[in-house]
């Protein structure tokens, strides 16, 4: 099976596309963080990013629905974030890596559970707040950078999907995967498939 992620800043379409993608028929695993969030904030704790736990809570999450995703598994899997995301968060939060995430980022590596292109979901240039969601527009550029920074230091290829309408940029996802089963991935639309 092939899985692939999906990620990039806060705010830019990622959940619109990837419902685009399972209402095309393909298996989709969800983000873990947001939930935790929803979770704790429902619970009681306000800011659950400032919680000791927070970090290992997301990895545990992450992990139990790759693990249900593929007792379901498909030809072809999309994963709303990951761990390599996680350990984006960590950094982006001064967090210091925990055992149990670098345990994941090492077991993710040595048995190549994702493919080594990932769709980076470029900004729309604005942010919606929501409950989860209360980073700035400049916050999520940052956090956009240092996401891209983890994944090529882990050794992953970028395919930026620029900013569009859902159509468009799914479409975009799905021409990347067809080309690189040709054997290489191309540049949508003249953004650039970075390596």
């Amino acid at each position: 099976m092939k899985r692939y992620i999906l990620t990039g800043a806060p705010g830019s379409g990622k959940t619109a596309i990837l419902r685009q993608l399972e209402i095309e028929g393909f298996s989709i695993v969800e983000e873990a963080a947001t939930d935790i969030i929803a979770l704790w904030q429902a619970e009681g704790i306000a800011e659950p990013w400032r919680h000791p736990g927070f970090v290992d809570a997301i990895v545990d999450l992450q992990r139990l629905r790759e693990t249900r995703a593929h007792s379901r598994s498909r030809e072809m899997q999309f994963h709303d974030r990951s761990v390599i995301c996680t350990e984006a968060l960590a950094r982006y939060l001064g967090t210091p890596q925990s055992q149990l995430l670098a345990e994941e980022l090492a077991r993710i590596r040595s048995r190549k559970v994702f493919q080594k292109h990932v769709f980076f979901i470029r900004s729309l240039g604005f942010i919606k707040p929501t409950e989860a969601r209360t980073i700035s527009l400049e916050e999520a550029l940052r956090f956009e950078a240092l996401h891209e920074q983890v994944y090529r230091e882990l050794g992953f290829d970028i395919v930026s999907i620029g900013p569009g309408s859902v159509p468009e940029r799914v479409g975009e996802i799905l021409a990347a995967i067809k080309t690189a089963s040709a054997g290489q991935v191309t540049a949508p639309r003249g953004v650039g498939a970075a390596t």
